[in-house]
């Protein structure tokens, strides 16, 4: 059962009943998956846990009855879940609460649901009923139950059928018999049932001497065991799937009416099976049921031919009761099992892979019996073949041709062209799935590896070249498995070479995902800030005056002046302005299907104005087939961790302006007040923090893990190995990131946005400072000055007023703007302690021991740990108390 199966199972069933609190359903699927078990339910447990459910059960019978009914149907899993029920039935603590639960939901469901019934009179208690009104009292409760179980009609069925089809493929309709085929009941070969029985009912039979009773018996069996109604045998109407029933004459000797009873179930066994040729034979039940109703009806010519020599020798006197009886016993068992398997293909409505599955098993369940055995074995074998012709196609040819939906694998309608555009990369999962109840028994261990050969020749066939397996060979119905199993195996190998050599040779797939390497992990470091030395006015202004052609173009000038020019798919490189700052999309990602989600969508509407560098991210053109490994998903993770580093990175040069101002300083007295030494520390103290999280990130997370990606892919003997090793590295990329916790991302959030409110504060002071040193200094030159130095000395005058008068604001006392740093490493140190302090946690209790790498780093000399163990006691001893 896969993981998706698992979760979609106990969250319908916590919701069944009703279950709040605890764990959740992620409590729960964690047990399952650590207490699942390999091993399959047997036949011998199945048994013993039906029986112990019988004795269970307060009405045993219907119980049992219930039971044979759904394995007369073909149901999935139902051993299992007799099994599962048989120990929930042992658990003492589950089982009052599952009662209890199924008397709260009866009790509801009673109150909101209203009944139809079905009226008819009774006669009168008082007097005695006689045998005709008890005859119109069984017929009436007979046609209450059938009505209430019957079918619908069969040119109904036809005609849901016929339309399922043609909704799926309107360019290719069922084909249709004419109407005559099913108006007229004589070419059935079935009984036409007639309001009066045949012959003269004044001379009844039983007045007769024996041997003449007898002669008139044997006459009348031959005609009932070809679907015609005797003189002194008539069959009874059937009502949807039931077995034909006969009357026969009362006045019948008893000796002979013994011996025609044992002879009847013949007769109504080539009724069902009759009926059941002619119904399924239609174009619209598929063609596993067509090749199933042409294997019988060739038995049923043997059966016919039986007929008629018994036929030739009652007409020369040679055919007494107990010589038909010698002569049909061999037959009997024959017609019993093909009027067993058309009953069970009925009321199962089996089709394609289902009636393959019940023939399989009942050929399995007549293991002691070789002739059934062989019979099944060789109905199996007919009904299969149009069954394992899609087969074929689908594993060699990586083509479904399915007309009438039978085969395991479902195809939908999905565009390629769109996988880059769709972030739930539907295009690889569900562009063919399989169908669980189309699958043969004998073909289920193979279902995911027949699913996966035929999407791998299918994504190598719609690049324009054709594939064909060379190994392959006609794939026929045995009971020893290994047969078809090695060749499905030997396709599957074949088609999982095929691609991956495809997608690695000649589409160049590790090239390219060196390339988006370069650029989305910041790869290569002099592009980058060469590209950020180009950009970095223009990424000031908000997104909305943000030229992006202009971008592209400082982009393309970017990558030829850097050695990024030697890569062969930079061209593939673009632009990509998001609508959301890196911290509100993970957020956004992280909230979906939480309680927080709602309140997050709803303060993105008061959201101010992006700048550039906030939106700003790259993106990747990917054409198909590579569109399959790095989909949009892939893309949208890409971008996070770029835009995540990439702010990181902005933070860092804002920082180191900061020390260059930091410079200038020391050519003026203000590095002897006391904030300057305050702001230098903290300043120092923010770049240390910054770097070693971006060295942490770069080259403890991403380069390992691309490096364990690279040799996994080097040993991948598929494509969805490829799937998996890139999934997983761009999973643990971002977990070990920290972008996968929401806690950790908002407290890194506020340390990034004190660093940039800091290096702001500090680049208006220092502005400032230069603009009155300027001034200053202009006020003191002396001497005559040439007319044309005057007006430019006045024009420089009028400037720095203009921006003194600008900076007015920010100009601050020495102790106002030592206050103001001291808050500053105030809220710094407080985030910081934060951010290591749940740094320890998670790396403890959650086993993510690569983050306390981050805590070594920053708390290189002990700094830090004083305050940290300090808060790991306070924490401790919330906890206990």
């Amino acid at each position: 059962m896969s993981e998706f199966r698992i979760h979609h199972d106990v969250n319908e069933l916590l919701s069944l009943l009703h279950v709040r609190g605890g764990d959740g359903a992620e409590g729960y699927i964690d047990l399952l998956q650590k207490h699942r078990t390999p091993y399959v339910t047997t036949t011998v447990s199945a048994h013993s846990a039906k029986v112990k459910l019988a004795e269970f059960s307060k009405t045993p019978e219907d119980f049992l009855r219930k039971y044979e009914e759904l394995k007369s149907k073909n149901v999935r899993n139902l051993d299992p879940l007799v099994y599962l029920l048989s120990k929930l039935c042992e658990d003492k603590e589950t089982l009052p609460f599952l009662q209890q639960n199924a008397k709260e939901r009866s009790e509801s469901s009673a109150n909101t649901t209203s009944t139809s019934t079905t009226s008819y009179t009774l006669p009168q208690t008082s007097t005695k009923m006689s045998m005709q009104e008890l005859d119109e009292l069984r017929k009436k409760l007979g046609n209450v139950t059938a009505s209430s179980n019957a079918p619908l009609p069969a040119e109904v069925t036809r005609k849901m059928l016929r339309d399922k089809h043609n909704k799926k493929n309107p360019t290719q309709p069922n084909p249709v018999f004419p109407n005559w085929v099913y108006d007229r009941p004589a070419l059935l070969g079935d009984f036409i049932t007639s309001p009066s029985p045949p012959g003269d009912p004044a001379v009844a039979v039983g007045t007769m001497p024996l041997p003449a009773q007898e002669q008139a018996l044997v006459e009348d069996l031959l005609f009932v065991l070809v679907g015609v109604d005797g003189r002194d045998i008539t069959a009874q109407p059937v009502l949807g799937r039931q077995n034909r029933s006969f009357i026969v004459d009362s006045t019948l000797d008893m000796s002979i009416k013994e011996l025609v009873n044992r002879i009847l179930p013949v007769a109504s066994y080539y009724s069902t099976i009759t009926r059941f040729i002619e119904e399924k034979s239609s174009f619209e039940y598929g063609q596993v049921n067509h090749a199933l109703t042409a294997a019988m009806r060739t038995l049923m010519k043997e059966y016919l031919i039986l007929v008629t020599q018994l036929e030739h020798l009652q007409r020369q006197g040679l055919l007494s009761l107990q010589k038909l009886w010698f002569y049909i016993q061999p037959t009997m068992r024959t017609m019993e099992i093909l009027a067993s398997i058309a009953s069970s293909v009925d009321k199962g409505e089996c089709m394609g892979g289902s009636t393959l599955s019940l023939l399989h098993d009942r050929t399995f369940n007549y293991t002691g019996d070789s002739q059934a055995q062989e019979l099944c074995l060789y109905l199996t074998k007919a009904a299969s073949v149009p069954y394992f012709e899609i087969l074929e196609k689908w594993i060699y040819r990586g083509i479904i041709k399915d007309p009438y939906s039978e085969f395991m694998v479902e195809e939908h309608e999905l565009q390629k062209e769109k996988i880059q555009e769709d972030y739930n990369d539907k295009y690889w999962d569900q562009r063919y799935t399989i169908v669980q109840h189309r699958i043969p028994s004998f073909l289920q261990k193979m279902a995911d590896k027949i699913l996966s050969t035929g999407k791998y020749l299918n994504v190598v066939r719609e690049c324009g070249r054709d594939v064909t397996c060379p190994d392959a060979r006609e794939v026929l119905y045995t009971l020893k498995e290994r047969a078809y199993v090695e060749q499905i195996e030997k396709a599957y190998n074949y088609a999982s070479k095929v691609l991956l050599a495809f997608l690695m040779e000649e589409k160049e797939l590790v090239s390219r995902l060196r390339s988006i390497k370069h650029y989305f992990l910041m790869d290569k470091g002099d592009f980058f800030v060469h590209f950020m030395d180009l950009t970095e006015e223009e990424l000031k202004k908000p997104v909305d005056d943000i030229v992006p052609p202009r971008l592209e173009a400082l982009l393309e000038l970017a990558l030829r002046m850097s050695t990024a020019n030697t890569d062969p798919f930079k061209d593939d490189l673009k632009i990509d302005l998001m609508p959301h700052d890196v911290i509100t999309q993970l957020l956004r990602v992280l909230a979906i299907e939480t309680k927080q989600e709602k309140a997050i969508i709803n303060a993105d509407a008061a959201e101010a104005a992006l700048s550039g560098l906030e939106a700003f991210s790259f993106d990747y053109i990917v054409k198909w087939p590579l569109s399959l490994i790095i989909n949009r998903k892939a893309l949208t993770r890409y971008q996070m961790l770029f835009r995540h580093l990439f702010y990181c990175k902005h933070v860092e040069r804002l920082l180191c302006n900061v020390w260059i101002s930091n410079k200038d300083f020391k050519l003026y007295s203000l590095h002897c007040a006391k904030w300057f030494a305050a702001s230098f520390a903290l300043r120092q103290r923010m770049l240390n923090f910054v770097q070693n999280i971006q060295y942490y990130m770069m080259f403890e997370v991403m380069e390992p893990t691309w490096h364990i990606m690279e040799n996994n892919l080097k040993t991948a003997s598929n494509i969805d190995d490829v799937l998996c090793h890139h999934t997983s590295f761009l999973d643990n990329c971002l977990k070990d990131c920290m972008l996968t916790n929401p806690e950790l991302l908002r407290i890194f959030s506020k340390l990034m946005s004190v660093c940039v409110m800091f290096t702001s504060c500090m680049q208006r002071f220092t502005q400032s400072i230069r603009l009155e040193r300027l001034s200053q200094e202009q006020g003191t030159k002396d001497g005559p000055l040439a007319q044309s130095e005057h007006a430019e000395e006045a024009e420089k005058k009028r400037l720095i007023t203009k921006s003194l008068t600008e900076h007015a604001d920010s100009h601050q006392s020495d102790a106002g703007l030592e206050a103001t740093i001291s808050k500053f490493d105030s809220n710094f140190s407080t985030l910081l302690l934060d951010l290591l302090d749940k740094l320890s946690i998670y790396s403890t209790n959650d086993c993510e021991h690569s983050m306390i790498s981050i805590i070594y780093r920053l708390d290189f000399n002990g700094f830090y740990t004083e305050r940290l163990e300090k808060m790991a006691i306070e924490r401790s001893q919330k906890a206990s108390a």
